[in-house]
C-alpha cells in the first residue's frame, strides 16, 4: 500500500510507521533530515520525505492518506495567537489535502483525518457514542467541528473519509502519561478538582491497531471515537496510576488553581467526556486494553 502521512514524526505517527514495514510511506515533514534521524531504526527504502504538499500536483499515486498534523493543543496557554496556530495547523493542511484529492483522476480510496473527543464538549456523567450531535461554544469543539467539515469535502464514491475523534492516548514514551509521571513519582499525584470528570483514554497499541483496522476495512467511514470501551473518571485514573507506581494518592488540585494557571485551556482537564467507541466495536474491533488498570500496568511495567 502507498500511504501519504502527515504528522508522522509525532507520538502516534511514528508508531504507525513502525506497523507499515511492507508499505511505501511518503512523509510530510518540515525537516527531512531530522525525521530521517528519528526514524533511522526503520527501513528507509520504503520511506520518502517531502517538505510541502505543493510538491504534489495530485494524489494519484497513493492508496491512502492519513492526516495527523497539528499544533499540540495542550502544550501552551491559549493566547489568541496560539489559538490561531492550533486552528490553521489543522485546517490549512486538511484543505490542501482535499484539493489534491479532488485534483486526482485516480484518488486515494481512503482519507483518514484527525479530530478529537473535544468535539463533544462537557457531557457530565452521561455516556454517549458517535451518534451524539453537538453544538457547543467551546474552543475544542470549534476546532474539531471545522476540521471535520473540511475533511468531509473529500468524500466521494471513490474516496471514503474516516474521522478519528481521539481521546487521551496513553503510551510509555510520550503523550499525556509521560508528562504525568514525574509529579506522581514524587508523591504529588492526585485527582483534579472533584475527580468525577470522565477521561476518554486509549492505549497507544490499540490506537495503532484501530487506525490500521479502519484503513483496511472498505466500509468504514465517518466519525469514530478512538477511546477504550470503559472511560475512567479522573479520580479512578489518578488512583490507579499512583497504585501502579507505588506512590501515595492523597493530594488534590483544586479546579480554581488549574484555571488560574492554564486559563481557558483548563477545560481539557475538567470537561467530562464519557465517550464510547460504539462504531469500532460494532465493526468487530477488539481492544487489547479496555480497562485502565491493565493498560497502566502494561505501560508502567518498566518504571522504577
Amino acid at each position: 500500500m502507498k500511504i501519504l502521512l502527515t504528522g508522522g514524526t509525532g507520538f502516534i505517527g511514528s508508531e504507525l510507521i513502525k506497523s507499515w514495514q511492507t508499505d511505501e510511506v511518503t512523509l510530510l515533514t518540515r525537516d527531512p533530515s531530522k525525521a530521517q534521524s528519528a526514524l533511522s531504526h526503520l527501513n528507509q527504502n520504503n520511506l520518502h520525505y517531502i517538505t510541502s504538499l505543493d510538491e504534489l500536483s495530485d494524489l494519484n499515486n497513493f492508496d491512502a492518506v492519513i492526516n495527523l498534523a497539528g499544533e499540540p493543543i495542550a502544550d501552551k496557554r491559549w493566547s489568541s495567537q496560539q489559538k490561531e496556530r492550533i486552528c490553521q495547523s489543522r485546517w490549512h493542511i486538511t484543505e490542501k489535502i482535499v484539493e489534491l484529492i479532488h485534483a486526482s483522476t485516480n484518488p486515494p480510496s481512503v482519507f483518514i483525518s484527525g479530530s478529537a473527543v473535544g468535539y463533544y464538549g462537557d457531557q457530565q456523567e452521561h455516556p454517549f457514542d458517535e451518534a451524539l450531535h453537538v453544538s457547543d461554544d467551546s474552543f475544542p469543539h470549534k476546532v474539531c467541528a471545522h476540521w471535520e467539515e473540511i475533511a468531509k469535502r473529500a468524500q466521494s464514491e471513490n474516496t471514503r473519509v474516516v474521522l478519528l475523534r481521539t481521546g487521551i492516548v496513553l503510551g510509555e514514551h510520550g503523550g499525556a502519561l509521560k508528562k504525568m509521571l514525574l509529579p506522581y513519582k514524587l508523591g504529588l499525584g492526585g485527582p483534579l478538582g472533584s475527580g468525577n470528570q470522565y477521561m476518554p483514554w486509549i492505549h497507544l497499541l490499540d490506537m495503532i491497531r484501530a487506525i490500521n483496522h479502519l484503513l483496511k476495512t472498505p466500509h468504514a467511514q465517518g466519525e469514530f471515537n478512538m477511546c477504550a470501551p470503559h472511560p475512567a473518571t479522573n479520580k479512578q485514573f489518578s488512583r490507579t496510576l499512583a497504585k501502579q507506581l507505588g506512590r501515595p494518592h492523597i493530594l488534590f488540585t483544586p479546579k480554581w488553581a488549574m484555571s488560574l494557571m492554564m486559563g481557558e485551556s483548563s477545560c481539557l482537564l475538567f470537561d467530562s467526556i464519557r465517550a464510547k467507541p460504539k462504531k469500532l466495536t460494532e465493526m468487530g474491533f477488539i481492544f487489547s486494553y479496555s480497562r485502565i488498570e491493565p493498560a497502566l500496568k502494561n505501560l508502567l511495567q518498566h518504571q522504577d
